[in-house]
């Protein structure tokens, strides 16, 4: 049989960045800012990756320095981010994905090296394509450099808009990671509240 792969948003879905960041935040601002700015730190960070030309480290220093960080604070939320650590399902339910014969890779915004530091505390071998999500360069380049058969493929991920919509909308099986109790807008193939029950749900989308 075709080998069955599942991708993987990082920050959001295998890495809790909204604690990562919010914590840098509240470093920078006060506890008393944190909520609001990571509102406004969300709409912002669409914006500015919507041309591509600014790396994620750059994306989240001038995202930083639009929420008004004082000088020579602008740079650390990019330096906080190798610290931001795995939602605890994440480890155990990558590692019985892999016992049970899938291949994981990451499709992810961020750069090279931060990715890096994210994978050791993971603790799972990964891929990491260019480009910035929504936009469909990730599964172009995925499957042009995997040769994946794209039945045998589900993409796993926290958000709608730069994730799930695009799976959809490319005709693959999507897995939504819905820890906020959102709505959706695009449907995702199938919902989940956290990772915990992933490994049993793809072997059930995509059986071995």
């Amino acid at each position: 049989m075709a080998d069955r792969w599942a991708t993987f948003d990082c920050y959001g879905t295998l890495i809790d960045w909204n604690a990562g960041i919010r914590l840098e935040l509240a470093r920078v601002f006060g506890e008393g800012r944190a909520d609001e700015l990571l509102a406004r730190y969300h709409e912002l960070e669409p914006e500015l990756e919507a041309d591509g030309s600014r790396s994620y480290a750059e994306v989240m220093t001038e995202a930083m320095r639009r929420l008004g960080a004082p000088t020579g604070e602008e740079e650390g939320l990019a330096g906080s981010l190798p610290a931001w650590e795995p939602f605890p399902e994440a480890p155990g339910a990558l590692r019985e994905l892999r016992e049970r014969g899938w291949r994981l890779a990451i499709l992810s915004n961020t750069d090279p090296d931060l990715l890096a530091a994210s994978r050791e505390r993971l603790s799972v071998v990964a891929s990491e394509i260019g480009s910035y999500k929504p936009a469909r360069l990730h599964w172009e380049r995925f499957f042009a450099e995997t040769g994946a058969d794209p039945a045998g493929h589900v993409h796993v991920a926290a958000s709608l808009f730069h994730d799930v919509e695009p799976a959809r909308a490319l005709g693959l099986s999507s897995v939504w990671i819905n820890r906020l109790g959102e709505r959706p807008g695009p449907e995702p193939t199938r919902e989940l509240p956290d990772l915990t029950s992933l490994p049993e749900t793809l072997d059930d989308l995509v059986p071995a």
